[in-house]
């Protein structure tokens, strides 16, 4: 089931994750060509490269479905709520929603050392059910205690540093996590490169099985 589900999973670059089940989903879309329409959108956070409004537009549909927390569905009321006709639902962490059949766990994602992304703000990883396997977006966020907790199948986690997790931190969170699978992301783009996907993979050899996806 693990190696049918990452078939379906697509990292488009940055935090941008497509998974092609029935819904399509789409994590946090930026600086993406104009793809398969998206029946859910998960928005975890508003910066501009995770909250990208003329991303979001470039996959929306007739009945597209945003999930996301209140500062980013502010921001999407505001300047295409009237386009949105599948609606939008705002979650804090520790709250749950089901949307064409996912069921949807929003989580806390934060950084513990860092400004960049307080607790406080309440932003948002997700945990989605697809098919009984249970897949986890982080978001931006460093280690936090919380992962002790998250029960998932995939795990997929940034690893450039600066604003989010390193290398050597996400490698220690998917050890917390314990995932079937882990992939990592945020990188490529504005921080980081390939060698932080490569360092997380070799600091789990043997431990989590990791897979280093392909930009598309």
């Amino acid at each position: 089931m693990l190696e049918k589900i990452s078939q379906k999973i697509h990292w488009l670059g940055h935090d941008c994750i497509r998974i092609d089940c029935d819904p399509v989903i789409y994590f946090d879309p930026y600086e993406i060509e104009p793809g398969s329409r998206a029946g859910i959108i998960l928005i975890t956070h508003d910066h501009y490269d995770h909250c990208s409004i003329e991303d979001i537009k470039k996959v929306l549909g007739p009945d597209t479905v945003i999930v996301t927390e209140k500062d980013s569905g502010k921001k999407i009321k505001k300047e295409i709520g009237d386009m949105v006709e599948g609606g939008i639902n705002i979650l804090a962490p520790g709250e749950s929603i089901t949307v064409k059949g996912i069921s949807i766990d929003a989580v806390p994602s934060y950084n513990m050392d860092k400004k960049f992304h307080p607790k406080s703000k309440n932003w948002l990883g997700f945990i989605v059910n697809i098919d009984g396997i249970r897949v986890y977006h982080a978001g931006d966020t460093d280690k936090i205690p919380e992962m002790d907790d998250f029960k998932c199948d995939v795990a997929m986690l940034p690893v450039s540093g600066t604003y989010v997790m390193t290398a050597s931190e996400a490698a220690d969170a998917a050890l917390a996590i314990k995932p079937g699978l882990a992939i990592p992301m945020h990188y490529g783009t504005l921080v980081g490169d390939e060698g932080d996907a490569m360092a997380f993979s070799k600091a789990l050899e043997g431990k989590v099985d990791v897979k280093i996806l392909s930009k598309e």
